[in-house]
């Protein structure tokens, strides 16, 4: 069943547990972000059996696809985040298997997964992101942390969660950052470092979510800041005004857009001394732990938990699949 990597968004909404048939919650994976996954998984498997689905979690790290091609499943829930689960591998081998799947498809998961062509997209779209450079050696990173100044977030091209990304204030630092990033792929983002409030923009079905201001103690909102630290402070709504609310929300699904994306995601942006929102990058797998954003934004907006979990499994349907859809607006809140 092929799942086209952007359309109009509708809404399939589904009232009974009994249509989704039987579910995997693909979770875990031998990704970076294993550990992540795992909670993301757990909580989501937790939620849909609360909601009456016929739901199985089922980790690709233990068991092959092969195995999972006769093992019954309908459709899936993917829960895996970083390279193999959210980079479009897992969206091309379901789709093969011509099993429905949540979320974006495969060249959108692809794209998005990759921050050198999203930020190269978002500058065709003229969607404002941080000046960049890309580089492959210390050398290269050397020459470009010059022209573009100090401080610098240096991070790998195609990880996620921030893994291997650093933020540094001087030259002397810039080895051991760029060093780090290479061990996750052979391509490394220099961007410079925007001083100001961080934000991020759920979308879920084709709406908007309310936006979340994130504070954090650290010196960034690194992983540790992300899934571990009690002391990281979220604001939602995260902006003044119903006009900064909506330029927020417009720019993440103009974001959205530009790279494919389709069913839900998440949308990074910093915001420096002159108030214009840059967007970061697109999150076509955001985590769904207790730590996580999206279910905050959702929470705002009157969807708990569980039926968001419940909503991102009516992604899996594609159009046509379902009698009487529902139309959601494909921009704003």
């Amino acid at each position: 069943m092929s799942k086209p990597d952007f359309m109009l968004e509708h809404r399939h909404a589904i009232s009974d547990p009994m249509d989704f048939g039987r579910v995997a919650v693909m979770l875990g994976g031998d990704s970076s972000e294993r550990e992540v996954s795992l909670n993301t998984g757990t909580a989501v498997l937790k939620a849909l059996c609360a909601k009456g689905v016929d739901a199985h979690a089922w980790d690709p790290a233990e068991h092959s696809m092969a195995e999972f091609a006769g093992a019954g499943f309908d459709r899936t829930w993917i829960a895996l985040h970083g390279p193999g689960g959210e980079d479009g591998a897992l969206q091309g081998a379901l789709q093969w298997q011509a099993m429905p799947y949540t979320g974006s498809g495969v060249m959108a998961s692809a794209i998005a997964m990759d921050k050198v062509r999203s930020k190269r997209l978002f500058e065709a779209a003229g969607i404002p992101t941080p000046d960049y450079a890309v580089v492959y050696t210390q050398d290269q990173a050397s020459i470009s942390a010059e022209q573009i100044g100090f401080p610098l977030i240096v991070k790998p091209s195609g990880e996620g969660s921030s893994v291997g990304m650093s933020k540094i204030f001087e030259r002397v630092e810039l080895k051991d950052a760029v060093t780090l990033a290479l061990q996750y792929g052979d391509t490394v983002l220099l961007e410079r470092c925007i001083v100001g409030d961080e934000l991020t923009v759920a979308v879920l079905q084709g709406r908007a979510l309310p936006s979340i201001r994130i504070a954090t103690p650290r010196v960034f909102y690194d992983y540790r800041a992300k899934y571990e630290s009690e002391r990281t402070e979220y604001i939602c709504k995260g902006t003044s005004s119903d006009a900064e609310e909506q330029q927020y929300a417009n720019l993440a699904i103009a974001a959205f857009d530009a790279l494919g994306c389709s069913a839900w995601g998440r949308v990074d942006f910093m915001t420096g001394a002159d108030g214009q929102p840059l967007v970061l990058e697109v999150n076509t797998v955001p985590g769904m732990t207790s730590h996580s954003l999206v279910p905050m934004a959702a929470s705002e907006a009157g969807i708990d938990f569980n039926e968001l979990c419940w909503r991102i499994l009516e992604t899996s349907f594609v159009s046509g699949e379902v009698a009487g859809t529902v139309e959601v607006a494909a921009h704003g809140t």
